[in-house]
This record gives C-alpha cells, structure tokens and sequence, in this order.
C-alpha cells in the first residue's frame, strides 16, 4: 500500500510515465480541455481539491524544468504570482496569454483538472530529468 506520495493511481502513473520536455496542466474547474491530452479529473465539488493541494502533490513527484502561467493569473493578482505558485515553484514562471496558454495545453501530455473554482487557477508544468 502506498503511504507517501500520490494517491490517485492514473495520476501516478502519469508522472511515471513523464518524458523529458512532457506538460503537465493543472487546472481550475473551468479551463477547456482539448480533445487529445489525457485528463484526469480530480473535481469533488466545488473547490475540493484545490489547486494549491494538487499542485504540491505533483511537484512532490515530478522534476519541473519550467512552469506557464497566463498573465492574466498575474493581472488578478495585481502584477504578482499567486502565492501557491511562490510557495511551491523553485522557479519563475513564464507568462503568456490566456489564449495562448488554452493554445498550449492542447500539446500536454495530461491535464488534471481539479475543483479550483478561482479564474485562471491553472499552471502548465514542463518536466525536466533529474540528472
């Protein structure tokens, strides 16, 4: 039985299963997901689980290279990156539009949705190597 780690066994098997350069999305309630990427949805209901929770547990597991967000999450948050992000990234992410950020997730590998009910709550992780 698994006692540390992920929980959610699709989700695990995912981030085995990750490439070098391979994104993952985490997203809010709301964000369309393309036809392509696997999705796998952790929604309970409304704001369980958010995405703060789902975020640290992924990047308890996974390598991040580099991380997208779009300028609009900054542009709520009056110019600063959300503090989920700050607390959990050891990097800065990249910014790009909310358009180009739906754009981008059409070539994830997996976008786990989750109850985040707060407007652009969402993140694109590139996965890195741990050499």
């Amino acid at each position: 039985m698994k006692k540390n780690g992920l929980l959610h066994p699709e989700l695990a098997r995912c981030i085995a299963a990750l490439g070098h350069g391979d994104m993952v999305v985490i997203a809010d309630a709301g964000l369309p997901v393309p036809p392509g990427p696997q999705r796998i949805d952790l929604a309970v209901r409304a704001g369980l689980p958010g995405l703060e929770d789902v975020l640290a547990a992924v990047l308890g597991e996974m390598q991040v290279e580099s991380a997208w967000l779009a300028q609009e999450t900054l542009d709520r948050a009056g110019g600063a990156c959300p503090g989920w992000y700050t607390r959990h990234l050891a990097l800065t992410p990249r910014t790009l539009t909310h358009e180009e950020f739906k754009r981008l997730t059409q070539q994830a590998r997996v976008i786990v949705r989750t109850g985040e009910c707060t407007p652009y709550a969402n993140v694109i992780l590139v996965a890195g190597v741990t050499f």
